[in-house]
């Protein structure tokens, strides 16, 4: 049976374990219900920017875009969105494995661009094509942020070194569940009006033309779409990072138990032997 002495020592490493959870684990809620206010909060204006696109497209069949353009899929950039840190679960690693599985089944070239740093260390080290990487992005990441990145992505797309763009990330559903997801960015499908509105009827007046908004619109609804994943992947972060240090601090909590009965039993043991070698000398003495 392990000594007293050792028992001890296990206990208070694990104690002081459980306080780092502990603290990261609250960290991690806080920042859970700020990205979820955000989360929350953009969604309005993504609904309302859909419903406008869809209106106008709903009564401009002829209109043609670059973004809309549907080309031959010779060059396919994935964008993955990952964390810069640890200690988050299964969070990093099931994103990651959808993005290598996506890769593995591409029938076309394709490239990285990668969000995050360990996805950059990941396929670094596997020598996955890539054609840049951003990190440092924080917890709380701002739409400034988000607009310079997909200005990249924009750039790569318009000048035709990629045909098509596809966004790898995480969707958030609630603190214990978030939904790995690989979906299309570019070219955009044309954005599907509301049921109630009809082919070619519109509520708005337009000022120069629907033509000259919906331009304008476009380059600012795919910048809308790649924040609201950002937020979205890094919502799934925090909550995933929470739930991961709440199950850690539970098991170190367990172990504590299981530690201090083992500790209790040797300080048993070790009283017993001191009693019987007591008796046995006292019996030693009166022969």
């Amino acid at each position: 049976m392990a000594k007293t002495g050792d028992i001890k020592r296990r206990i208070r490493s694990v104690h002081s374990t459980k306080k780092i959870t502990k603290a990261m684990e609250m960290v991690a809620a806080a920042k859970l219900r700020k990205m979820q206010q955000r989360v929350v909060a953009a969604r309005p204006f993504a609904e309302k920017l859909q419903e406008v696109m869809g209106r106008l497209v709903a009564h401009m069949e002829d209109f043609q875009h670059p973004l809309l353009d549907v080309r031959e899929r010779k060059k396919v950039a994935y964008v993955l969105f990952t964390g810069d840190r640890g200690l988050c679960g299964g969070y990093n690693s099931n994103i990651i494995r959808l993005a290598e599985s996506s890769l593995n089944q591409e029938e076309a070239d394709s490239s990285l661009i990668l969000v995050g740093r360990k996805g950059r260390e990941y396929f670094r080290r596997r020598n996955y094509p890539i054609t840049e990487t951003f990190s440092d992005i924080g917890d709380e990441p701002g739409f400034i942020q988000a607009r310079e990145i997909i200005a990249r992505i924009l750039n790569y797309y318009q000048d035709g070194t990629f045909d098509e763009v596809r966004l790898v990330y995480t969707k958030f559903r609630t603190a214990i569940s978030q939904e790995p997801s690989d979906i299309k960015l570019l070219p955009l499908e044309s954005p599907q009006a509301a049921e109630e509105v009809e082919a070619g009827v519109s509520d708005y007046i337009y000022e120069p033309s629907a033509e000259g908004v919906l331009k304008e619109l476009l380059p600012k609804y795919v910048e809308n779409y790649f924040y609201h994943a950002l937020l979205e992947s890094k919502t799934s972060e925090h909550g995933a990072r929470m739930t991961a240090m709440g199950s850690a601090s539970q098991n170190a909590e367990e172990m504590i138990d299981k530690l201090t009965m083992m500790y209790n039993r040797a300080r048993q043991a070790a009283i017993t032997t001191e009693i019987s070698e007591i008796v046995g000398g006292a019996e030693a003495l009166n022969k």
